[in-house]
């Protein structure tokens, strides 16, 4: 069945105007009226929905059974992860999604290629949480992880974030992840950020500021893990 997100207020037996996105993939699967999908809105569980009118852009839906599902992952996953260059920060962002992450922060790291500020920076992050909300609907998600403005580690170290920080790293006297996360018990953990580099890594210097300021270091393994692939690694040891 097609899941549509539908960012709006959701009840058993309203009567719906779909927003122009979910209209639109409705008017490209070329559903007809009596045609059902699920809709979900980020707030909690999924809906039925069928279809009731079919216009030339827009499409009117009878919201049907309220389904108290959910898909997320054991433990609040947010990545604060270096800007890659090309589709590979799309990739990264789609995959995330797919593998439970809470939220996404790009950032502007001293070895990052693609800088981004100003109308540039606003547009991309347009794009990227469209692509994770394309990755939500796919997988099953009922909640769409936030992508934020991208921002620079000394800028997202001004703030205050709850729970647990790792930063991945190859320097001397890192813990494996395996160790840190040590055993899961059943329990619903506490949030962590993990902070990834992009392409050659975190500097020298954004390291130290991370350690500084409460970061553990962790490590995947013996095998250099490219920038999109890294913090994928531990949302799967983590969901």
């Amino acid at each position: 069945m097609p899941r549509f997100y539908c960012p709006t207020p959701l009840a058993t037996g309203l009567a719906l105007c779909l927003p122009a996105g979910a209209a639109r993939h409705v008017q490209v699967l070329r559903l007809q009226p009596g045609d059902v999908m699920t809709l979900f809105n980020g707030e909690g569980g999924e809906f039925d929905a069928t279809v009731t009118r079919m216009g030339r852009s827009d499409v009117d839906v009878e919201v049907g059974a309220h389904h108290a599902v959910e898909r997320e992952a054991t433990r609040a996953v947010h990545l604060l992860a270096g800007i890659t260059a090309n589709e590979r920060m799309d990739w990264l962002v789609e995959k995330a999604t797919e593998l439970g992450v809470a939220s996404i922060t790009p950032l502007v790291a001293e070895r990052s290629v693609l800088k981004l500020k100003g109308e540039r920076a606003e547009k991309k992050l347009a794009h990227w949480q469209g692509v994770a909300v394309a990755a939500a609907e796919q997988c099953g998600r009922n909640r769409v992880p936030t992508v934020h403005l991208a921002v620079t580690l000394t800028e997202w170290l001004k703030k205050s974030a709850p729970g647990e920080r790792w930063v991945l790293s190859l320097s001397a006297g890192t813990q494996p992840l395996a160790q840190v996360l040590g055993p899961a018990e059943g329990l619903r953990m506490a949030p962590v950020t993990v902070l990834s580099g992009p392409e050659g890594g975190l500097s020298p210097t954004e390291e130290a500021a991370a350690l500084a300021a409460g970061f553990a270091p962790v490590s995947l393994g013996p095998r250099v893990l490219r920038a999109e692939t890294a913090p994928l690694a531990v949302l799967a040891c983590c969901a």
